[in-house]
């Protein structure tokens, strides 16, 4: 497998590392405590040093602005940056914005490239993704009630959208929309840009998640489109195609997802670590002195080894025969990282007590916000059927032939 880091990547790697170690970790805590509104002046600070440094959205090619980062190679990056809750959002590599220019890349009119694309990978806009609905199930992207119906050389948006993730102060949405209900179920959609804000797309509340409602970037809001106006020409790519640029958009995304998640990982153990070799029992004792802890320590680093081995060869699944054909190898991972994911930030809790539990450390932060990992872009149990129907199916075409 593919997997050599050349001495040009570990050197970004390198100062990416150092970068989040020295910039972003003494931020945390007035993440934590304060509003996240207060730290956007810091933030677009910050994205001036990273533009300089060449990263600002370093997983676009170079033509349109960003960094020209090969996919394995910002599979790397995005490791480190995900050790940070911030991370990803200060080098401008965030979800649902890396997801929205990898597929903006690939399907807009040279129009909607100056228009909505190019904003977006210089940091300027950020952007929000419609989709799921509160009346039908996320995990079938075919079930939808939002319309879009024609009129003259407009199309009008109606119906409701949740968790739409950022959408707060966003320049623009893309949503998901019924076009035509009488064609088959993978063609009845179609997207559309929505320039923010709008007098037809109304934030009807921002969803309390784990007790958080969250600000700006950090929020996810039901929504509601009323009457809202759109010209044809913002629709991205063909009518009729939304569900497979959906399914275009999510495979690289939960590679960029996994990878965010084992940088969480190293970093809970590195806290786990030393927590153990510091807290002291008595004066003669350590909490990593404890069989206990030690085991939760070798087991978190056999996990994370293994979790960051799939993930790199979903990704190389992904380069080599594109995203359609690697949908076993990208389930595979959005099973097992998440599982992952959560063993290791709870163990991390538990090696810290109490203060584990309290906003003293990241980690009751990951904890909560987290647990949706094994939800988005997919739960667990829909991708175990992927999964089980593709051997199902090989091995049916093996006995017939």
């Amino acid at each position: 497998m593919g997997f050599d880091v050349t001495p040009e990547l570990q050197a970004k790697i390198d100062t990416v590392r150092e970068f989040v170690r020295t910039e972003l970790y003494p931020l945390e805590p007035q993440f934590l405590t304060r509003p996240f509104t207060e730290l956007l002046p810091t933030i677009a600070e910050l994205r001036k040093k990273v533009a300089a440094m060449g990263m600002l959205a370093s997983h676009m090619p170079t033509d349109i602005g960003g960094g020209g980062l090969h996919f394995l190679e910002f599979a790397r990056i995005s490791e480190e940056l995900g050790k940070s809750p911030i991370g990803l959002l200060v080098f401008n590599s965030q979800a649902p914005d890396a997801g929205n220019m990898e597929l903006m890349y690939k399907h807009v009119t040279p129009e909607q490239r100056e228009r909505f694309l190019r904003p977006l990978v210089a940091g300027e806009v950020r952007s929000a993704f419609t989709m799921t609905e509160p009346g039908h199930a996320g995990s079938n992207p075919v079930d939808m009630s939002v319309t879009a119906v024609k009129d003259g050389d407009h199309y009008v948006i109606n119906g409701r959208k949740w968790f739409s993730t950022a959408i707060e102060n966003a320049g623009f949405a893309i949503a998901m929309t019924v076009t035509n209900p009488k064609a088959p179920p993978h063609q009845r959609a179609s997207m559309f840009f929505v320039p923010l804000p709008h007098p037809g797309l109304k934030i009807l509340r921002k969803i309390s998640v784990m007790g958080e409602t969250g600000h700006d970037f950090f929020c996810h809001c039901e929504i509601e489109y009323d009457n809202c106006r759109v010209p044809a020409t913002d629709m991205l790519g063909g009518e009729g195609q939304a569900f497979r640029l959906a399914q275009d958009r999510l495979g690289p995304g939960r590679i960029h997802h996994c990878m965010r998640w084992i940088g969480i990982c190293e970093r809970a153990l590195d806290m786990m670590v030393e927590r153990a070799r510091t807290r002291k029992l008595g004066h003669d004792r350590v909490l990593g002195d404890m069989q206990s802890v030690q085991n939760w320590i070798a087991e978190s680093r056999a996990e994370i080894d293994a979790a960051r081995l799939l993930v790199l060869n979903a990704a190389e699944a992904i380069e080599k025969k594109g995203a359609q054909n690697a949908r076993v190898e990208i389930s595979c991972i959005k099973i097992f990282v998440p599982q992952v994911l959560m063993k290791v930030i709870d163990r991390a809790i538990q090696t810290h007590g109490a203060m584990g539990m309290t906003d003293d450390t990241i980690l009751s932060w990951w904890y909560r916000h987290e647990r949706g990992s094994r939800i988005y872009d997919g739960p667990d149990e829909v991708h175990k059927v992927v999964i089980a129907r593709a051997l199902l199916k090989e091995h049916a075409l093996k006995e017939r032939g």
